[in-house]
């Protein structure tokens, strides 16, 4: 391996902690636990069934791999045998994670029959006649807030939605963590506008959230769902011993002896791998990139080619996993994985969330994924079993990594970050009162809910987007506005990638990263196979790329030069001065392509062109 390990840290086993199965648990589900060999709760879920069922509202932030999904699955499959018009809907922050637990819940339907158990997933891929057969019976639906937001809230009135709000009894809200920034803002607001409806139809649905370890469970579960929680964060759950490993690459010497640098975590990397997958140990490596995944598997590859007869293990063995990837290239990816074909993926943080993909033993990571909480996410996918297992981390020449090289103990010690979120953010606060007047008229009580209602009715009665009917204020603008804007802040223009020789779809992605990727002359990579963009159609937006056989692949660069026109005013304020005036400002973007050869070294990049640059003026401040 091509980097020395700094520091090692062991974390023992421990024994699980067990309940007996509580005294209302439905005899039926008693069965079906001992069916699965589960003779008895742990303590953390045997407390979560007890609290859901006194109907507060529950934060779960146990650690991975504790047995999280049983806690939301007891008191919804409780309550669905009591009362049949029982309805809970489970949000997932992927498709991929609700396709998950729609397969943990199948064992459930089957064994209590979907007579009385109906489960669906509810998404943008759900057929027509699939869509109509889970707002007809599904007590429980799978869905992500994507679709809550645009199409199960704007319907709430049509095609059998009324009857899901009229009896929503649960709504759980999965890898709560996820929920930070604009998104988990967004969020909240969603929420808002869900509680309208739900008291509309007279239902008052209880929240059962689980999160990575988070410093603020309570406060993020509070501001996202508006409502008080208890949090359950003492696991029950028994853990296999744990080795930490910290990597500090090698330092590069020139023909001197003199170091220049160090060597890149991906080569780093790139050395490991092929050593695990000679000794068949089952890992998952993580890249904080899209292309940092595919120069790894690239790079491992061409390794396992080089050792040739003297290796065992097969260039086959691994694989990528990240967006971009089409639905059936992952499913195909977690099927081989859980089946063993596959020894090992290298993914990014896409599988840090808790899609199953068979047992780990161990554990990559090229660089700090820049929180605690996603380091413990993504070493928490190995030792589910009850096997040890081994989590490297690979330090990058960064100064946060650097420093964990120095105090270690950090990594360890220390609680997991805050999760910030602001509900009240007036822009998104805006978006999601047009939506809300779109569902159902406003009225001065919603102030409760969105705060800034006072301020923005009058500006959408100017615009004529609301009308005032006696105190009610309508929606009178567009035919769908919770459909002009994205939850995730994601560009909606999406550009499609063909292998022009076969037609087949490469990948798929919006029109920012397309402008940066896959434009006209660039070389990409999509599972360890290069491509090269022959022509870029703005109006349709497909992009055609032929195989390419090169020994290079192209990434974008860019430059910002920022001129002071004129300064109208300025203000000192401890050591910063704040300036008011006019700038220019000018916006190039390279491309530049990075040779590869086999022996692996990286001859830096190479300018090839200046494809696009902005040059305009403006006012700031």
């Amino acid at each position: 391996m091509k980097g020395n390990i700094i520091y090692k840290k062991i974390i023992p086993a421990r024994s699980p902690e067990y309940a007996e199965f509580p005294e209302s648990l439905h005899p039926d589900i008693r069965d079906f636990l001992a069916g699965q060999n589960i003779k008895a709760l742990y303590t953390h879920q045997a407390e979560a069934f007890f609290h859901a069922m006194d109907g507060e509202n529950v934060v779960i932030t146990t650690p991975t791999a504790s047995g999280k999904s049983l806690c939301f699955y007891l008191p919804v499959v409780e309550e669905i045998l009591k009362n049949p018009v029982t309805r809970a809907i489970f949000i997932y922050p992927t498709k991929a994670l609700a396709a998950d637990q729609y397969r943990a819940l199948l064992p459930w339907v089957e064994a209590l029959g979907e007579h009385r158990l109906s489960v669906g997933v509810y998404d943008g891929d759900t057929p027509p006649a699939e869509r109509k057969r889970i707002r007809e019976r599904a007590n429980i639906i799978l869905t992500n807030p994507d679709m809550l937001n645009g199409s199960m809230l704007p319907n709430h009135s049509k095609y059998g939605f009324d009857f899901i709000f009229s009896n929503l009894k649960y709504i759980i809200l999965d890898e709560l963590h996820v929920y930070r920034g604009a998104f988990g803002s967004h969020l909240a607001n969603v929420f808002r506008r869900l509680t309208r409806i739900c008291r509309y139809y007279h239902a008052d649905p209880q929240f059962l959230c689980s999160s990575a370890t988070i410093a603020n469970p309570l406060e993020l579960a509070k501001k996202i769902c508006g409502r008080s929680f208890i949090n359950i964060d003492k696991s029950g759950a028994g853990m296999s011993e744990r080795t930490y490993c910290l990597v500090q690459p090698e330092e590069k010497l020139n023909k001197d002896g003199i170091p220049y640098g160090k060597e890149s975590i991906i080569n780093v990397a790139a050395d490991l791998l092929p050593q695990l997958m000679e000794r068949k140990e089952s890992f998952l490596a993580f890249a904080r990139s899209r292309k940092n995944v595919e120069i790894l598997v690239k790079e491992t590859r061409d390794h396992l080619d080089a050792a040739g007869f003297l290796g065992t293990a097969r260039k086959e063995e691994i694989s990528g996993y990240r967006g971009g990837y089409t639905p059936l290239e992952r499913k195909s990816i977690e099927q081989r994985m859980i089946s063993g074909e596959l020894l090992g993926l290298v993914s990014t943080n896409a599988l840090e969330l808790g899609i199953d993909i068979g047992k780990i033993s161990t554990t990559v990571l090229a660089g700090y994924p820049g929180t605690r909480a996603s380091f413990w996410q993504q070493t928490g996918r190995s030792g589910r079993g009850s096997g040890k297992c081994t989590n490297y981390l690979i330090l990058a020449n960064l100064p946060m990594d650097q420093y964990i090289a120095l105090e270690p103990e950090w990594l360890f010690e220390h609680s997991s970050e805050n999760a910030i979120v602001d509900p009240n953010n007036l822009l998104i606060q805006l978006a999601h009162i047009r939506a809300a007047a779109a569902e159902l008229p406003l009225t001065l009580d919603d102030g409760a809910l969105f705060p800034d209602l006072g301020e923005t009715i009058p500006v959408l009665m100017k615009v004529d987007e609301v009308r005032n009917m006696g105190g009610r204020f309508a929606w009178s603008g567009g035919l769908y506005p919770a459909g002009e804007f994205s939850l995730r802040n994601i560009d909606q223009n999406k550009y499609q990638l063909i292998n022009k020789e076969t037609g087949k779809n490469i990948t798929e992605m919006d029109e920012e990263q397309a402008f940066h990727e896959i434009h006209e002359g660039a070389v990409y990579m999509h599972d360890g196979d290069f491509y090269q963009v022959v022509k870029m159609n703005l109006e349709s937006k497909i992009v055609e790329a032929v195989p390419f056989h090169g020994n290079y692949y192209t990434v974008p660069g860019s430059e910002t030069n920022i001129r002071i026109i004129h300064r109208h005013k300025k203000q000192q304020w401890e050591r910063s001065e704040f300036s008011f005036g006019d700038v220019n400002i000018a916006d190039f973007v390279y491309m530049y392509k990075k040779m590869q050869f086999h022996n692996h070294q990286n001859l830096g990049f190479e300018q090839l062109t200046k494809p696009l640059s902005k040059n305009y003026d403006t006012e700031a401040a």
